[in-house]
């Protein structure tokens, strides 16, 4: 276990230490390459908080108005027809959108129902089979000015919905 540890403390210090030996090797003016970098990083990041705070307010509304709420009442009989617990089915709809409100819903899951429970695990298990799509379509497309992203949120949500069903399946056939 210490080697890993080891391995792990000095890794990051040795790629960087490679990079830099490389690009002073390769006559490259390493530094003032670092500095144009961190530029154009403090310059996504500006260009990146517009479009997040749009997300973050537009999921605040949604929670904070009842309409996930009344939504998930909505549905709750047709999930109980296909054993998909109601209580797990608010993550499923925030997951695509905010990585960090779904981690506090699976959080909460998992302290009100415990980590070995069937809800817990499918929570973890569904938290870690799908991804922040919308998120990452608003977010980072927006920042690079691509306008046209259909196929995209096509095929992120295609694969979002594949990640919960797989979870369900998986979660009931192994602890169900």
């Amino acid at each position: 276990m210490s080697i890993i540890n080891s391995i792990s403390l000095w890794l990051i210090p040795a790629i960087i230490g490679f990079i830099l030996l490389y690009g002073t090797f390769k006559r490259i003016p390493t530094y003032e390459t670092f500095v144009e970098g961190g530029k154009e990083g403090i310059k996504i990041s500006f260009s990146i908080i517009p479009f997040l705070v749009g997300m973050l307010v537009s999921i605040s509304i949604f929670r904070a108005s009842g309409a996930m709420e009344f939504f998930i009442n909505l549905i709750r009989p047709a999930l109980e027809f296909v054993g998909f617990p109601a209580e797990v089915a608010p993550l499923a709809l925030i997951r695509p959108i905010s990585g960090t409100a779904a981690l506090g819903m699976t959080t909460d899951l998992i302290a009100t129902y415990g980590p070995d429970s069937f809800i817990g695990i499918l929570a973890s298990t569904m938290q870690g089979s799908t991804d922040t799509t919308l998120y990452i379509l608003t977010v980072y497309f927006g920042a690079v000015g691509i306008k046209k992203m259909g196929d995209a949120l096509k095929v992120g949500l295609l694969a979002d919905l594949v990640g919960i069903v797989a979870s369900i399946i998986v979660v009931t056939l192994i602890f169900g």
